[in-house]
């Protein structure tokens, strides 16, 4: 009996002890899961409080970088701090107007001579004709006067394409020499703003009877001001206008390029209609 006790005692203990094992490593998950729960809870939290205090700061930045340009604006004094500003409107203006037309005078030139060299072999001129008049750009409109003069031979063929090349460089250059204006004039009103606040400044010493900081620390912030957004709205003008001119120098190139295949063409289609 006493071995029979002992057995069932020893089964009931190592029975117990791994019921035990068994909760305490079900518990250790749901633990870890409920400490993940919580973690990932909270990260969200977090991850709000950061997105909301990111752009609070971005628009705290913007306010008062608003606020420090409107300031400068009116230490610069007003008169001419906005005239210079309004060589910036029209001087972006014309450079947007310039940068859309010459975008839209690119013209697919490999494309455009192989349709007018089909066009010639299966209509004719007057297909050829049809495919410049439909096709927009310089290029195509050159092409279009070229092949117009084509009955009067081909050298006035070539003096065509020549005279109307120049017509077409005029329009894409249209409007340069005002922007240019507009690059000399933002730094002129800026010097002129600094005599103007050198003058000022000279005045109240002379009102004063003494040289201190205080007295001509206003009419030198004029000048100074005036001055920088002279030569800030010039940079910002020069750098456009150097882009425009690139895309002019570009557009001449196919021009140029595409007239002298344009005439080969049509020395070919000559001596096909001769034969």
């Amino acid at each position: 009996m006493k071995k029979v006790f002992a057995t069932l005692t020893v089964l009931a203990m190592l029975t117990f002890g791994s019921a035990a094992v068994m909760a305490q490593e079900a518990a250790a998950p749901a633990e870890e899961a409920a400490v993940e729960n919580v973690d990932e809870a909270a990260a969200p939290a977090v991850e709000e409080v950061v997105a909301d205090e990111a752009p609070a700061e971005e628009a705290g930045g913007l306010v008062a970088l608003h606020k420090t340009l409107k300031t400068k604006f009116i230490e610069g004094g007003a008169g001419f701090m906005a005239l210079t500003l309004i060589t910036l409107i029209f001087g972006l203006a014309l450079c947007i107007e310039r940068i859309i037309y010459l975008s839209l005078s690119k013209t697919n030139t490999k494309a455009l001579l192989a349709n007018v060299e089909a066009a010639l072999k299966e209509g004719g001129i007057e297909k050829a004709l049809d495919v410049c008049r439909n096709t927009r750009g310089p290029v195509a409109s050159i092409f279009y006067q070229g092949l117009s003069r084509y009955d009067e031979g081909i050298e006035v063929v070539e003096k065509t394409v020549a005279s109307y090349g120049g017509v077409q460089l005029g329009l894409l250059e249209k409007n340069l020499s005002w922007i240019t204006l507009f690059i000399a004039i933002a730094p002129s009103l800026g010097f002129l703003g600094t005599i103007i606040g050198m003058i000022e400044a000279f005045d109240k010493i002379q009102q004063v009877g003494d040289i201190s900081a205080t007295v001509v620390a206003g009419g030198i912030k004029v000048a100074l001001l005036t001055t920088l957004l002279g030569l800030i709205i010039a940079v910002v003008l020069q750098l456009f206008y150097n882009y425009i001119l690139s895309l002019v120098e570009g557009l001449v190139n196919e021009m140029e390029d595409s007239s002298i295949s344009l005439l080969d063409l049509v020395v070919e289609y000559d001596k096909a209609q001769k034969k």
